[in-house]
């Protein structure tokens, strides 16, 4: 096979022309039967095969950088940097990320794993080898999804200012996780279906420029180009009026035409933008048919591309599409909004049912919540499913726009807590600190799936900013005898004993359980509560469990500076009470890629990690 020949940075250069199509191909068998086993983002990894290739072969890295915006499409990289045997544990617990990765290699420029990044961070890098006299070519990939987000366009905004050479990839496969909306997709789409334009090489200028009168005519004959591409492409205009030479559109799945759109890149002093198009999931039928389902898949089987291990209990976000399709039943004022995760956070069901009452604003999350905020002005009860990590992009809107005004948003973090083989840059570890900061924010968690249903109509029925968060998997069933109503700011008694006291806060309240089994089976007296309220927060009832046991345990899958156990800390504080507090949650660093499970016992906060921890706090003579 010519695949191994690929070992390491530059060896695809050793390749015959004649032959890249086969490597091309190859590389594609690889991704599928690797991906089929460990899971993965596939359909975008297919769909950039060539044009990765071609930025190889072209680019000599690692001297030369290349950008990739959220980083989810760097297989067929690593595969050309030597890391073709990493793809056996790839975005397992100890294996090789999903993302690039700086730490795994030099050949990573930039660790990325959320939207819209690359063109701010390319553009930082350029102005950095300028100052310091390089000449090494900075290339910045990004999807056309990632272009609906706003930071895409500050950075295109500012980058069109430069005389410095720098490449933007317009990777345009009409996606992003679902198929793009809004006026930005239409544009590209219109661009699509025109005669590319390459427009006069930066070489004829420059043979003009330094002529008697070289200015001036120089001046005319851009201006008259100008005029001829508004005839002939008027939607490429955009960036060009932006400042930035656009080159395109060229086909992403032909080598030999990305080779030469980026040499001619390469001799602009200026921003460059080439628009190149390609295909999600090229090279495996059902990907191709089915590109969100094999945007991010568990391991299938290769000739169907059926999953091994289908799911056979509901999961959170199944849940939360059932009861959001029966609110929407009886409460025509309930209006869905998702940033271009309808399939990803469960509102496909509802988008179908109430297509009026949904919204797709794409990959923009300020813009979700803000917008959000102005449909609750006009009379709406706005959610906003979003999955934990991508909510940090909305914090400023969360609080100026939501929260300043006390509007009735609901936000249905999906994904909080730890989420696994994605890594750090998507683990939702955070959302409780932040959101617990905000004035007239609620912040509730459920401990299993007929809570989520109960705190979801709490939350459409309350007036104002309500955030309703759970975690990504299989919803817990247990403890269903437990159905106390929810009431703002009122935790549940599900075991009431002496000794020690665990307040246990939505997705632990399995394992909370679990830990208090090993430690009654050992003759621990332990009782257990359902927290459910993270803000406000239940002081009656923290203020009995100090008063009645000689421990208190919090357990949260939340980072601990900021998070519910601080709170428990502070409330006791400034009730003057002293006593005994173990807070078990996420330390203070970013935690790596494995399982949910892997991680949770590496954290201690799996049943014998949280029985241990409070065993050793026994045994300090409490």
């Amino acid at each position: 096979m010519i695949l191994d020949r690929i070992n390491g940075t530059g060896d695809i250069k050793n390749i015959e022309e004649e032959q890249l199509g086969t490597l091309a191909s190859e590389i594609r068998e690889f991704l599928i039967d690797k991906v089929s086993k460990t899971g993965g983002h596939l359909g975008a990894n297919l769909g950039v095969v060539e044009l990765t290739m071609a930025l190889h072969l072209e680019l000599d890295l690692p001297e030369d950088k290349i950008i990739w915006d959220v980083g989810h499409q760097a297989y067929t990289h690593k595969i050309l940097t030597g890391r073709k045997d990493g793809f056996d544990n790839l975005r397992k617990y100890g294996g090789m990320s999903g993302f690039p990765k700086a730490c795994e290699s030099e050949c990573d420029t930039f660790d990325t794993g959320h939207s819209s990044t690359s063109i701010s961070a390319g553009l930082g890098m350029v102005c950095a080898r300028d100052l310091r006299g390089g000449n090494e070519t900075i290339v910045s990939v990004i999807g056309d999804g990632s272009l609906t987000g706003g930071l895409a366009f500050e950075a295109l905004n500012n980058a069109g200012r430069t005389d410095s050479n720098f490449i933007i990839i317009l990777n345009d496969n009409n996606m992003s996780i679902s198929e793009n909306v809004g006026g930005i997709p239409k544009y590209l789409n219109s661009i699509r279906t025109s005669n590319g334009y390459l427009g006069l090489k930066e070489s004829v200028y420059k043979s003009i420029i330094d002529k008697p009168y070289g200015q001036e005519i120089v001046g005319k004959i851009r201006r008259a180009k100008n005029s001829f591409k508004s005839l002939m492409v008027p939607a490429g205009m955009l960036f060009e009026e932006m400042g930035i030479v656009y080159l395109g559109p060229v086909d992403g799945h032909n080598i030999k035409a990305m080779r030469n759109a980026i040499r001619e890149a390469r001799r602009f002093k200026r921003c460059v933008l080439i628009h190149v198009l390609t295909k999600k999931g090229k090279g495996f039928a059902p990907a191709e048919k089915h590109p969100a389902r094999f945007h991010g898949t568990e391991p299938f089987d290769v000739t169907n591309g059926v999953p091994l291990h289908p799911r056979t209990v509901a999961g959170w976000t199944d849940i939360f599409s059932t009861v959001m399709c029966k609110l929407g039943e009886k409460d025509e004022k309930i209006v869905a909004i998702t940033a271009a995760m309808a399939e990803g956070c469960g509102l496909k069901r509802f988008r179908n049912k109430y297509p009026d009452r949904f919204f797709d604003v794409g990959i923009a999350e300020q813009h979700a919540v803000t917008f959000a905020a102005g449909l609750a002005k006009g009379g709406y009860k706005p959610v906003v499913a979003v999955y934990s990590s991508f909510l940090q992009r909305a914090y400023d809107q969360v609080i100026e726009d939501v929260c300043l005004q006390n509007l009735h948003v609901v936000f249905a973090i999906d994904r909080a807590g730890l989420v696994g083989a994605d890594g750090e840059t998507h683990q939702g570890v955070f959302d409780l600190s932040y959101l617990s900061q905000m004035p007239g924010m609620t912040v509730c968690s459920p401990k299993n799936k007929w809570e989520l249903s109960d705190m979801l109509k709490f939350a459409v029925s309350y007036d104002g900013p309500v955030a309703v968060r759970y975690p990504r998997g299989c919803a817990y069933t247990g403890l269903q005898e437990y159905r106390e109503p929810v009431m703002l700011g009122k935790s549940e008694w599900i075991y009431k004993e002496d000794g020690v006291c665990i307040l246990a806060l939505g997705g632990m309240m399995e394992n909370a359980e679990k830990a208090r089994d090993i430690l009654k089976a050992e003759g621990t007296h332990v009782s257990l509560v359902n927290a459910r309220f993270v803000k406000p927060i239940d002081r009656e009832m923290i203020i009995e469990c100090a008063g009645t046991h000689s421990l208190i345990v919090t357990i949260e899958d939340n980072a601990l500076i900021g998070g519910f156990g601080s709170q428990v800390l502070e409330c006791l504080a400034s009730e003057g009470i002293e006593k005994e507090v173990l807070c078990l949650g996420i330390p203070d660093r970013f935690i790596h890629q494995g399982s949910v499970d892997r991680l949770r016992e590496e954290l201690g906060l799996d049943p014998e990690g949280i029985a241990g921890s409070i065993r050793a706090k026994l045994s300090m003579g409490l």
